[in-house]
């Protein structure tokens, strides 16, 4: 059975470091992508502060769908050509978005959101589907939310080879 440590890291940097030892052992053992993409969204969604949407959007072959999460109930389908998503999804780059009203085409799935910051998920040259942070703090991610997020998510993508 795994426990949550309480954390005792200084930095932001650091805390994701431990986050993702956390992740490590929380996925251990276990490839069933659903699985750990469910208990993956409840350790980070619980873990870091103001947070109001943590989950997985995966790649059907056409479009995002929404996988496991936590937060309040979320769009079900995203186009690859929509939203902070779609983007991440199609360029395969992180997006880190302080003023999610700002970004064009941006998609209001929960009107308290914010500031956003979606990871997409590649394996190879698949694509996976997406990771997708929200906050209603504008501003809310950094370059040290991105590295840590990028770092959270290949814990995660490792999970699948096992």
């Amino acid at each position: 059975m795994f426990t949550a440590v309480p954390s005792t890291a200084a930095t932001k940097t650091e805390r994701y470091a431990e986050l993702a030892g956390q992740a490590r052992g929380l996925l251990a053992g276990e490839s069933d992508r659903i699985a750990n993409a469910a208990n993956f969204s409840a350790l980070v969604f619980q873990s870091l502060p103001d947070l109001n949407w943590a989950g997985f959007y995966f790649f059907d072959g056409k479009e995002l769908v929404v996988g496991p999460f936590q937060g309040k109930p979320a769009c079900v389908r995203i186009p690859l050509d929509r939203g902070v998503c779609g983007a991440a999804a199609s360029q395969r780059r992180t997006q880190v978005v302080p003023d999610v009203h700002a970004f064009p085409g941006h998609i209001a799935c929960d009107a308290a959101s914010r500031s956003e910051i979606v990871v997409p998920l590649v394996q190879g040259d698949a694509l996976v589907g997406v990771w997708d942070v929200d906050s209603p703090l504008p501003g809310r991610f950094d370059e040290e939310d991105r590295l840590g997020m990028e770092a959270l998510c290949r814990v995660f993508l490792d999970s699948l080879r096992t």
